[in-house]
């Protein structure tokens, strides 16, 4: 498998979650090893982008210019442990809005190819919810990984009784990382 882009999801893969939702800056934690992670991709030439569903917007809860401060926090965590984000893409809108980008629905990661020149069949999408791999997998990624930090654990008994199961399941984003670049020297 020769993959050149990691997709991933923020809320419960690169920071703890919270069913408030991630509103403010002070409400943003980094999981355990999840900027480590990102170095890592770096270290392997992997590009690596956020996707993520932030109602929020859509909800009137958090402004733009709020949520970019949150994402600004993220990706100075991020740099100072060595990583980097590639680019973000997130949708704004609530579920009820129906629109094209909102995953399950694998709109974010097409706009993310189209942007950035991208075969999907070269990504993986990284996640914590069904959400995400059942987006990963209508985008066509190479491989889809769900992770059990977050929703990972009800995520992942919603998926095996729905027939969808990702391609490999990790304890941490760290840890699925791990397991991508791995699948490269194979």
């Amino acid at each position: 498998m020769q993959i050149t882009t990691v997709f991933i999801d923020r809320d419960g893969v690169i920071n703890e979650d919270s069913p408030d939702y991630i509103k403010s800056v002070e409400a943003f934690h980094f999981l355990p090893k999840s900027p480590q992670a990102f170095a890592l991709l770096k270290s392997h030439h992997l590009s690596a982008m956020v996707i993520t569903n932030q109602s929020i917007i859509g909800r009137g809860w958090v402004t733009e210019e709020g949520l970019e401060a949150i994402f600004q926090t993220m990706r100075q965590g991020i740099e100072a442990a060595g990583g980097a984000v590639d680019d973000i893409f997130f949708c704004p809108h609530t579920p009820e809005e129906g629109c094209h980008c909102r995953k399950p629905k694998p709109g974010l990661i097409e706009d993310a190819c189209r942007t950035h020149g991208i075969d999907s069949a070269t990504t993986v999408m990284i996640g914590d919810s069904a959400k995400d791999i059942l987006c990963g997998k209508a985008a066509g990624c190479a491989a889809t990984i769900l992770v059990r930090t977050g929703n990972g654990e009800n995520a992942l008994s919603a998926l095996i009784k729905s027939g969808t199961n990702p391609d490999h399941v990790a304890d941490t984003l760290f840890d699925a990382v791990r397991w991508v670049i791995d699948t490269q020297k194979q």
